[in-house]
């Protein structure tokens, strides 16, 4: 039988491992590792041994060049963005946040049990594409991280037509913020206590902020029948927009729902680990952040586990004598890739 031969294997291959530039005897082996972890989606420990290195020399090269890799890996997802936005000007902005909790003593730097972070999303042709990210640490405020993801998004040249953010960012110093863009916000209707269809001015009535520095906006409250309980459940949103309420609605979720789904796809490219390390599991995070960025180029064409095990492939040579169809569809990869490989 013939090996099938994919066009180009080294020079792809080399472009991953690029992402991940750790310096010294056993860095491609660690690049290796963590590749392989997020494309099998398994722990980093148990991928370790097959590249003939030990889980401790791993988390070694992370705890001490993580930070620096971590912002190259950043840039690769900004610029795979940046070049499928290529010509946009006007974007609508998601903003959302992820935690991922462990069990064990408080990890130094967290914010909770866990590490959680922050990240910024636009939709564009059907692919989500991450334009801002920041970890979140103690001390961090909600405006603060608004801020620095807008600041992030803006720096790229874009102009913001519309943020959505969900409830957890529902604070009298992000609508402050906020409000000098077009908004919607989630809110609990336990915040506002409106419990009935509502369409009207609302001003915040917060006990940490004057009453100068409160915020007037439009509140949409809206009910939804709960068929078990046959009880109705409402929902709020807090907005600036002066379209009728059914509008406001159906945008809010045209808008926020490719980032609330997003997270699906970027967790199938997470991997384990038994580190309890804030670099360490912030690294592994926006690594799966990245290759989900780069699975977002071929979306449409590849589907996601077909992507996945055409990546596999240029890491694994045991793995060949996958069945045909995969092999037909390589070129597929090949046709889009000029877009990754560019410097």
């Amino acid at each position: 039988m013939v090996t099938p031969v994919l066009p180009h294997q080294q020079q792809i291959g080399y472009k991953l491992l690029s992402m991940l530039n750790f310096k010294g005897k056993k860095a491609e082996e660690v690049a290796k590792t963590l590749i392989s972890a997020c494309l099998w989606n398994d722990s980093v420990e148990n991928k370790s041994r097959a590249y003939d290195v030990s889980p401790q020399t791993v988390r070694n090269y992370v705890e001490k060049q993580g930070m620096e890799v971590i912002e190259k890996l950043l840039e690769r997802a900004r610029k795979i963005s940046l070049e499928i936005l290529k010509g946009v000007k006007e974007i609508d902005l998601s903003i959302d946040w992820t935690t991922k909790t462990w069990y064990g003593r408080p990890v130094k730097g967290s914010s909770e049990k866990g590490n959680s972070w922050n990240y910024a999303t636009t939709k564009y042709k059907g692919k989500v594409l991450l334009l801002a990210f920041i970890p979140q640490v103690n001390g961090m405020t909600k405006d603060e991280i608004v801020k620095v993801l807008v600041e992030q998004v803006m720096a790229m040249g874009f102009k913001i037509r519309l943020i959505t953010l969900d409830a957890g960012f529902y604070t009298v110093d992000v609508l402050n913020f906020v409000s000098q863009f077009k908004y919607i916000i989630a809110v609990l209707v336990g915040d506002v206590k409106v419990y009935e269809e509502f369409d009207g001015d609302y001003t915040t009535n917060s006990k940490r902020h004057r009453r100068d520095e409160q915020v007037k906006f439009r509140l949409l409250v809206y009910s939804k029948e709960k068929v078990r309980r046959k009880s109705l459940v409402y929902f709020a949103r807090a907005t600036n927009l002066d379209l009728s309420k059914r509008e406001v609605l159906k945008l809010y979720n045209k808008v926020r729902s490719p980032i609330e789904t997003s997270y699906r796809n970027i967790k199938a490219f997470l991997p384990f680990t038994g580190s309890t390390k804030f670099v360490f599991r912030t690294l592994i995070f926006v690594l799966a952040l990245v290759l989900y960025s780069l699975y977002t180029i071929f979306k449409g064409t590849v589907r996601r586990e077909k992507f996945r095990l055409l990546l596999i492939l240029l890491f694994s040579d045991d793995l060949f004598y996958l069945k045909d169809f995969l092999f037909k569809s390589i070129e597929l990869l090949i046709n889009n890739i000029d877009l990754f490989s560019r410097r």
